[in-house]
């Protein structure tokens, strides 16, 4: 069938030959750009929402989460240190199950990169403004200006102004926003590390009853919600054209960062149940309250004004927790961590969907001109500012409230479509060389097929909704320009055969 163009792994690699990324990124570099992709708005923000759907169970919820993310990421590294190029799940998917589901797949990635870049750039921006309404600077950015149409205002302008940061970082060069992005990685750790070390020793065994107030539902689809806070794992292999020692470096490098980011992550959920307790908002009839909900706003406006503020009313949930076991300042060292980390992850959402984009226009699904690289800095520069302006527009004027879950739709079916290559490829492909093996794969597989399906069974309906329609409009873009321009279609990539000795 001619929607099912497979572009073999040879001339996948032949492509990436002809016009390549400079290999400037060692192990070290790539672990912590998957550590500050990932330790973002999930940990410093999501935690209260987790409570509200799981209570204490939230941190079987972040074991879930972290464990789905486990075994696609085994699958990931098998494939990415295969085919080390540019382009993630759409380059692999591209390989086994054809054009067609790799545009798809590559369509879905905005939903996980830039809708996810967009909200924290947002949530920057709330940080900004509420540090500066906290501090002596007497500095007050007006509302208009600090809020999009949505909210009353009329642009979130400090959104707009990380959003061109991070853009001309990148277009720099990749080893520059490397080394930037290590030193916020260093102030996240940093922060969560003070928190872990205050909060664990004055844990309370009483806040961790009930264990699961909202059942073993809450926890699962506390899980859906949290996994974005494991999202951006996957931005490691975007870059695996610019690694040097792929074959080693890439499984590495995956694997690595999502176990630091696990292991940080369950220690300060178990420091936010401990030392406050964590259990959720329930109404008259004893069911748990929407997170963001107007029933839920109103409830947590009734306990302000009682003078008791529970996590799960936090919008930011660390600091929170400090402050009321009586470690004010550090609690507000906290949020100017959060607020200073927040742009790495900015960086890290633009860095893989401008892979993603820069790869696509050089198999001719995307226009050709997006793929030129920058004469000096040897970036993708045109791809990068055309997904920095989306971005920017994104973040300017769109609302942040769901954008979490429409995130997670899009990686769910990118990590489904990674699973289910690597078993193909294991029986289509049995005899290429693996530098890197997925363990007990005929489980692993499945597993991750599974989880996926699972959390996304368990998001909001909204964002259930959202994958099916986007994918549409994807769907009507291959078709007036892909369908057509296919470097597939057209030979243009096929490899030439070796002579004969």
């Amino acid at each position: 069938m001619i929607f099912w163009r497979v572009k073999s792994l040879d001339s996948i690699m032949a492509t990436a030959e002809k016009k390549s990324l400079e290999r400037s990124l060692g192990v070290w570099q790539l672990t912590l750009l998957g550590v500050g992709a990932i330790i973002g708005t999930g940990i410093f923000v999501l935690t209260a929402e987790a409570a509200q759907k799981a209570g204490p169970g939230m941190m079987i919820a972040f074991v879930i989460a972290g464990f789905v993310c486990a075994v696609a990421a085994l699958c990931y590294s098998e494939l990415s240190s295969m085919v080390p190029v540019s382009g993630s799940a759409y380059t692999y998917s591209y390989a086994v199950l054809g054009e067609l589901i790799a545009w798809m797949v590559g369509w879905a990635l905005i939903l996980e990169y830039s809708v996810a870049a967009g909200a924290v750039a947002v949530g920057w921006s709330g940080y900004l403004v509420g540090l500066l309404d906290n501090s002596s600077l007497g500095i007050e950015i007006p509302f208009a200006l600090a809020n999009g149409p949505y909210a009353g205002g009329i642009i979130n302008l400090p959104a707009v102004i990380i959003c061109i940061l991070v853009v001309g970082l990148l277009i720099i060069g990749t080893r520059e926003s490397a080394t930037f992005n290590a030193l916020l990685v260093a102030v996240k750790i940093t922060a969560l590390t003070a928190f872990a070390a205050l909060a664990l020793p004055v844990s309370n065994l009483d806040h961790f009853q009930p264990f699961l107030p909202l059942g073993t539902s809450g926890v699962v689809a506390a899980a859906a919600s949290i996994f974005f806070a494991y999202v951006g794992f996957d931005a490691v292999s975007t870059a695996a054209e610019e690694t040097k020692d792929p074959q080693r470096n890439l499984p590495i490098a995956l694997v690595g960062s999502l176990l630091i980011c696990t292991i940080f992550y369950l220690l300060i959920s178990v420091g936010v149940v401990g030392a406050t307790g964590a259990q959720p908002l329930m109404n008259a009839a004893g069911e748990g309250l929407m997170p963001g909900s107007k029933e839920m706003a109103e409830q947590c406006q009734l306990l302000a004004a009682e003078g008791y503020q529970p996590v799960v009313c936090s919008q930011e949930a660390l600091a929170h927790v400090l402050r009321e076991i009586g470690w004010v300042k550090v609690g507000n060292m906290i949020g100017l961590a959060a607020f200073l980390a927040l742009p790495s992850v900015v960086l890290m959402m633009l860095f893989g969907q401008t892979r993603i984009f820069f790869v696509m226009s050089r198999d001719g699904l995307l226009p050709e001109g997006l793929s030129k690289i920058h004469p000096r800095f040897k970036t993708p520069y045109v791809v990068t500012l055309v997904t920095g302006v989306v971005v920017t527009l994104a973040a300017a004027f769109l609302p942040v409230g769901k954008l979490a879950n429409i995130s997670n739709s899009g990686t769910l079916f990118a990590f489904l479509v990674v699973a289910l290559s690597v078993m193909i490829l294991r029986v289509k492909d049995k005899n290429r060389h693996r530098p890197f093996k997925a363990p007990i794969i005929w489980l692993v597989g499945p597993l991750a097929i599974g989880g996926c399906i699972t959390l996304f069974m368990f998001l909001p309906l909204d964002a259930q909704l959202v994958f099916p329609i986007w994918t549409c409009i994807g769907l009507v873009f291959y078709y007036l320009y892909g369908y057509r321009k296919s470097h597939v279609l057209s030979g243009v990539d096929l490899p030439q055969q070796k002579q004969s000795d």
